[in-house]
């Protein structure tokens, strides 16, 4: 194939890729508005979900995962003790180091506001697509389930 043939679909995939993250940035904030996340901030949920999925760990290693300064994920985690969303404790290992993890009370929050998302997803997807649509919108999820891998 010629470089003139090639065009026309890097050009469609150009627009594709424009769509799609115009599509999933309008779709995450739809999502966002779903669950009560108060006054947190998207760097304060970044860190609760990764406390969440990842466990326990110090603000460094926090840091590091989050591409942060420490001194900066220090703050991070000043608000969210305030708002009793995270507790530390001594290293059990190096008592100087706090190990970091997240309370029962974000834990409950976490699940009330990934319900309260999954339900208004369900409900809006039953309301909005017929049966056919669900079953393209599925074929879709597969496509951008291979996007997403590594």
């Amino acid at each position: 194939m010629n470089a003139q043939s090639d065009q026309p679909h890097h050009s469609t995939a150009a627009s594709i890729a424009q769509d799609l993250r115009g599509v999933m940035s309008k779709l995450k904030r739809r999502l966002r508005d779903q669950a009560d996340e108060g006054e947190l901030t998207t760097t304060q949920i970044s860190v609760l979900v990764r406390l969440e999925k990842d466990g326990p760990m110090t603000t460094s290693s926090l840091a590091r995962a989050e591409g942060m300064r420490p001194q900066s994920m220090g703050a991070v985690i000043a608000a969210l003790e305030a708002l009793k969303l995270v507790k530390g404790f001594a290293d059990p290992n190096d008592g100087r180091q706090t190990i970091l993890s997240i309370t029962d009370a974000c834990r409950k929050r976490i699940e009330e506001g990934r319900a309260a998302r999954q339900d208004w997803l369900s409900r809006t997807i039953e309301a909005r697509l017929s049966s056919e649509e669900q079953d393209q919108l599925l074929s879709a999820i597969q496509l951008l389930q291979r996007l997403a891998d590594d």
